[in-house]
């Protein structure tokens, strides 16, 4: 679309948005293989998820990812580019209804509240590492 993801909210809506997900998501089940993906937002209502590649979630608490995000540097900026950030109540709220589904979808969970990026890194690594060693046990 070559256009912010704001933009194409205001001016196409959330439907078509998702759709352009879902187009996404078919271009890498197609063209990308040993995917790690990790899909906040709605990405994880792709219907075909499963078979993109493992599926990570980088874990954290709304309110740390809230207060991260309203402390940061350009902060304004920053939640600007999230619409549907825009309104904390409602925010809140949607990461709550989504929040089990994202646990129970994904291969891989890590926590990231409070550490470095380098840490989570090593920890999706090693994570990643034991799921491909199990994934190799199972026979044909």
């Amino acid at each position: 679309e070559n256009n912010k993801i704001k933009n194409i909210f205001e001016e196409h809506g959330e439907k078509y948005f998702r759709s352009l997900e879902q187009s996404c998501a078919d271009w890498i089940e197609k063209s990308v293989d040993d995917s790690l993906i990790s899909c906040g937002g709605g990405f994880f209502k792709v219907n075909n998820l499963q078979k993109l590649g493992t599926i990570v979630l980088l874990d954290a608490s709304y309110d740390w990812i809230y207060n991260r995000l309203s402390t940061a540097e350009n902060s304004k900026a920053k939640l600007k580019k999230r619409p549907l950030f825009l309104e904390p109540k409602k925010a809140k709220k949607l990461y709550t209804e989504r929040q089990e589904k994202y646990k129970e979808l994904a291969n891989i969970i890590i926590d990231v509240e409070n550490k470095d990026l380098s840490s989570v890194i090593k920890e999706i690594y090693k994570k990643g590492n034991k799921r491909l060693e199990l994934i190799n046990k199972i026979p044909n």
